[in-house]
């Protein structure tokens, strides 16, 4: 269900050719396939809830000026409603044929969001180092998405990482760095489509990755970012997760 990138040899030249040219997994078209993607999702752990979708230009939840359109749970219950189980996301799929899906973070998960060109580069890095990188998802509004581990929810609650970046979505445009979505967060889970001709959320590496420790990924990308901003890199490390 998703592209990988061959063997060590030539590794970093076909990187370079394969992420410049924008090249992306080919995914299983129809709503079979659509359903097979978000069941391999969660057969990964990745808890599932619907999610609204496009509706032309605009957002099926119909709000004026809804600041997330198509990115956002249906459901103000989002949190306990995500589920791995199998049965449940097949009667979503199947009874709400339209609708993408969001997966909640900081349960088991995190995911690490940045800028598409630094994701990209960062990527690149990683890969040609021999890091082991889980599943990465790209997003047609710019940004990609690093899956890893969670650290949302550690034995001391003291330690808790909050992430209010979705919880406020009218704020997401102030943080165009480093977005760490933790514990209280959610990302769009491919397969998603976005307002716009042919604006989707897809996998570049699919959840058949097993999930790095975010911190083994952590540094590369703040360094990519900070280079994508034009700041110096002590500055953009300052996009680690909200505390309260």
């Amino acid at each position: 269900m998703s592209a990988e990138y061959g063997g060590r040899t030539g590794l970093q030249g076909k990187l370079t050719q394969w992420l410049r040219a924008g090249r992306r997994p080919k995914e299983t078209a129809g709503d079979g396939g659509r359903e097979a993607l978000l069941l391999a999702a969660a057969g990964a752990g990745l808890p599932l809830a619907p999610a609204a979708h496009p509706a032309g230009y605009r957002c099926s939840c119909e709000r004026v000026g809804c600041p997330t359109p198509a990115r956002h749970p249906v459901s103000f219950a989002w949190q306990t409603q995500s589920t791995t189980d199998r049965a449940q996301i097949e009667r979503w799929a199947r009874h709400q044929p339209q609708a993408n899906f969001i997966t909640a973070t900081g349960m088991v998960h995190d995911v690490l969001d940045v800028p598409l060109d630094a994701g990209r580069s960062a990527l690149e890095r990683l890969l040609a180092a021999g890091v082991e990188v889980g599943p990465v998802a790209e997003s047609d509004d710019g940004r990609m998405l690093f899956f890893t581990l969670t650290r949302g929810t550690p034995e001391d609650e003291d330690e808790w990482w909050p992430c209010e970046l979705d919880c406020h979505p009218e704020t997401m445009d102030e943080h165009p760095g480093l977005r760490w979505h933790c514990r209280g967060s959610y990302v769009l889970v491919p397969p998603a489509r976005l307002p716009g001709e042919d604006q989707t959320v897809h996998w570049v590496r699919g959840p058949e990755h097993p999930l790095p420790d975010p911190l083994t990924l952590l540094e590369t990308l703040t360094e990519a970012c900070a280079r994508y901003a034009g700041e110096d890199a002590d500055h953009a490390g300052a996009a680690w997760p909200l505390r309260h």
